[in-house]
Formats: structure tokens, sequence, C-alpha cells
């Protein structure tokens, strides 16, 4: 998909690398099943960077985990299909699907040192990662680690090779993490909060760093985030989550600049910027509602300033609205 395709995902893009139709994750527990992913439906395609943000608990990094096989248990996907390259993976055995994690799909997630193992080199762990996915010498295991580690930035990787996790800093740390995550080539590149655990100057050398993997190496990535800023500086197209629901989405210039829903237009006027003046940052009253109690109707409709009958009883749909798609019943006008 690219920012002329219809902003809503309904299924069945020739050009999609992935395809998530109406996901739903649900989590059993004592007093009932909790829903924490309703219907999601988005498609990324090759080179293509796909930003899912929305506040803590708002079922972004759950999404995630669905589309690499990792929901924690007991929850588990109960609707909806997710499709790589044209092929239902969902649905398959553990066995099966652990293999599609490793070769078709990479992850990075917010903490390196919990993807590391401190007691192996970094270089040992590359090349193990290497040789399952492809008959390759240990020689040239290792080849393909140093370029790896050259590719992501690792200064004299020839000489950090034999270097344990807790010699590397946390940013140099969650470049190993990438390089890990691309040993095996993969299609699609799934990074939860990337940067959130790094200062900012390591921050803007990681986003640069999933930029250019997506342009270089057409790796399309699904970039979860909090954070819009993040988002603005290098995804094509964004998918704001509240709920557990997807409520706007569409090209990321404009989502950022023209939203319709009045949850994006909130998360916008949050953000500090060099360019506006403003006399102060907007805040959204109240929190998200939590997947035990959650509002009947439209799940924001308690700290929406513009929320008005039947936003407190009927559920609303992701619709078109010219380039982007929100599911409100009264959608905010294009400045």
């Amino acid at each position: 998909m690219n920012a002329a395709a219809p902003a809503h995902y309904a299924g069945h893009d020739p050009g999609a690398l992935l395809e998530v139709v109406d996901l739903c994750v649900d989590f059993p527990t004592r007093r009932g099943t909790l829903r924490a992913v309703r219907e999601a439906s988005f498609a990324i395609a090759p080179g293509e960077v796909l930003g899912l943000v929305g506040e803590s608990g708002a079922g972004k990094s759950v999404t995630g985990a669905a589309l690499i096989g990792l929901v924690d248990p007991p929850g588990r996907i109960t609707a909806g299909r997710i499709l790589l390259g044209g092929r239902r993976i969902d649905d398959l055995p553990q066995a099966a699907l652990r293999k599609v994690r490793g070769k078709d799909i990479g992850a990075v997630f917010q903490d390196p040192l919990t993807a590391l193992n401190p007691l192996y080199s970094i270089g040992r762990q590359l090349v193990e990662t290497i040789r399952v996915h492809h008959a390759l010498s240990d020689a040239a295991a290792r080849e393909r680690a140093l370029a790896l580690l050259h590719d992501v930035g690792i200064p004299a990787p020839a000489a950090r090779f034999s270097q344990y996790p807790h010699q590397f800093s946390g940013g140099m740390r969650q470049r190993v993490v990438i390089a890990l995550a691309l040993a095996a080539g993969p299609r699609l590149i799934v990074a939860d909060e990337p940067t959130t655990a790094l200062d900012v100057s390591i921050q803007a050398q990681i986003i640069r760093l999933l930029e250019r993997l997506a342009r270089e190496h057409g790796t399309a990535v699904l970039l979860i985030t909090h954070d819009m800023g993040v988002i603005a500086e290098i995804a094509h197209r964004v998918a704001v989550m509240y709920a557990g629901r997807i409520v706007e989405t569409g090209p990321v210039d404009d989502v950022i600049h023209r939203p319709r829903h009045p949850y994006t237009a909130g998360l916008m006027g949050s953000i500090p910027s060099v360019r506006t003046r403003r006399p102060r940052l907007l805040q959204i009253d109240g929190a998200m509602p939590r997947l035990t109690a959650m509002p009947s109707g439209c799940a924001f409709h308690p700290r929406c300033p513009h929320a008005r009958p039947p936003c407190a009883d009927a559920l609303p749909v992701l619709r078109p609205l010219g380039a982007t798609a929100a599911a409100c019943h009264w959608p905010l006008a294009v400045q």
C-alpha cells in the first residue's frame, strides 16, 4: 500500500507484504474474557514504514506480539487473519511459526538486554542465528555477521565481535539487536518501542537506521511507539490506536497535520513544536479505560470534548474521509 491506497484496509491488497484483517486478541480471566485488540486491520508494503501509535495500554504491543506469535498465554488470537506474502501465518503450528518468525519476520524490542544472552559474545549469537536459517560454514557466517555489524553502525566490528553484551552501551546493544533481527534477511521488522530506553541522540540514530533498512533493503517496518514525533520522522503511514481499536489511519502528513479523530487531534496538540507558537500544550483529560470497564459506544467518548449522541451508545466504524479514515461519528473538519 502507498499513500494513494484506500485509507481503511479491508484486505486483498496485491502489493502488500503484510496483511492484517479484523484481528482480535483475547485474554481469558476469572472475571471474563478481556479483548485487548479489537478488529484491527492494516497492511504494509515492502519498503514501507507503518507507525502504530497510541497511549500505553492501547493494544499496540499486543498487536505486534500477535504478528510474531508471541502473545503471552493465556492470551490468544480469537478472530481475524494475518497474512505474510499472501500466506496465512496466524493459524500455523508453533514449529512452523518459529521458522517464519526467525526467517521472514525480525523483532526489535524496547530493552535490548532481554534479547541478548549475557553469557555469549555478540559474534557467537549472530553466527548461531545466521546458521539456523542459512546453510553457511562458520567462516561464511562470521563474514555475514561482521557485515551486519558494519551495516548497523557498530564501529570496528572485527574488534567487537568477541565482546559480550555488557561491554556495549545501550545504543550499541540496540544496534546489535537490529543486526540479529536482520540476520536471516527478514522481509518484515516489528520494532516495539525500539528507542524508549535510549537518550535523544541515540534515538535519532536508531530511527535513521530503521529508515535506511526500509529504503535500501525493501524491508517492511511496523514501528510501534507512543511518540508521534518519531512517527513524523520516518513513517509513511500511521495507524492511531485507542482501547484496542484503530481509530484513525492514513498518510502520516495528513494524520498529523489534518487529524479527523478528536483523539488524534489531542495527541497532536500535546506535542511541543519549534515552528508553531502555542500559549499552552493541549492535554486529553481522563485516562484510557481499563479492559474490565470498557464504556459503551465509542470508547473515547468519556474523554472527548466533541461527544454527543450517538457517541455513548453506538460504536463508530472506521470509514474513509478523503485521504484518511477515522472511526468517529462526528469527525473533525479539515483545517
